[in-house]
Parts: structure tokens; sequence; C-alpha cells
């Protein structure tokens, strides 16, 4: 098998649905830290993106005889880790910044022609300033690789609300990194 076969894990996953301690473990440690970072970037917080990863994992195993190989286990797993993030937010009430005006953005005033090119650390931390609502589009769109489309259905809204919030997201983020460069 090559690295790149959609179905290297196919064993592993078998042996899963058996109920070996052992494949759920190695299939942890395969999965686990992507999972971490997909639910660290929705949920902002470590402990939070800790708890996602333990119940995205409990439900992985609870229900791995659902999985199909139509698409790639990782894939399946990160919806899992989505989902129950969402579902997370959704139950502690985080107001999620839908905004229905969409209006052009006012411009900021003079961005100072000197500005450097922010490192990556620099732009984690801008984005865990975002709004709850913003981080989570633009993570999904941006980091996530899905389109609006998508991310309307996993969301439950409209498709123009999430270009609305991915574009005043990365407006925010503009203006955080900008306050971060004067600030820094």
């Amino acid at each position: 098998m090559t690295h790149g076969d959609p179905h290297i894990h196919d064993l592993l996953i078998e042996q899963c649905r058996q109920g070996n301690r052992q494949a759920q473990f190695s299939i942890y440690k395969l999965y686990s830290k992507a999972m971490y970072n997909v639910a660290y970037r929705m949920m902002n917080s470590r402990e939070d993106a800790e708890d996602m990863l333990q119940e995205a994992f409990t439900e992985c195993f609870r229900s791995i005889n659902t999985f199909r190989a139509s698409s790639t286990f990782g894939a399946w797993l990160k919806t899992i880790v989505i989902n129950k993030c969402i579902n997370r937010m959704r139950k502690r009430e985080t107001e999620l910044v839908y905004i229905d005006d969409y209006r052009t953005f006012e411009r900021a005033e003079e961005e100072p022609q000197s500005l450097s090119w922010p490192d990556t650390a620099t732009v984690a931390k801008a984005v865990e300033q975002l709004p709850d609502g913003y981080r989570v589009i633009f993570s999904l769109y941006l980091m996530e690789g899905y389109d609006h489309t998508e991310i309307s259905q996993i969301m439950k809204i409209s498709e123009s609300t999430s270009k609305t919030q991915y574009l005043r997201a990365k407006e925010k983020l503009k203006k955080i990194l900008l306050t971060m460069h004067r600030d820094g």
C-alpha cells in the first residue's frame, strides 16, 4: 500500500468494528493530533478541544459500523469532530454572530505601507480573537476546506450568510492584525 492510498487503514478499521482495543488505540494515535487541531480551531479553548476530541472518538468507535469507504476515514472522523463542536457551541448557547445586513464594509483608515507579513503564530492568535461565529466559519472555509454550500448545511444557515460571515471574519482579522502590529 502506498502512503496516498485512501484505504491504508482498512484493516485497523475492521479490527475496530470487532471491538479490538489495540486497533482503536492505533486509530486514535493516527488521527488524534489532526482532530484536536480541528476542534481547537473551532472551540478556541484547549479544554473544550480536548473534550470534543474525547467525545468524537467515543462516538466514532460506537458508530464505526456506519462508516462507509465512500469517503476517507479521516474525512468521516473530521465530520464527527466538527458536528460535536457545533453542537457544544449551540448547547452553551453561544451567540454566533449571524448578521443579515449585507451592506459593504466601511474601509479602514489608511493602512500602513510598511506592514510586514505576519507569521503563522501571530495569525493564529488573531484568529483566536475572532467572535465564535466568525471563527467557526473562517476555520471551516479556509482551514478545513469546506465550501459555503457545505458550511450552510453544517451550520444550518443560508449560503449567503456563510459567505457574509466569512468576508466579515476576514475584515475583522485584518483589523486585529493591524492592531497587533501597531501595539507590538
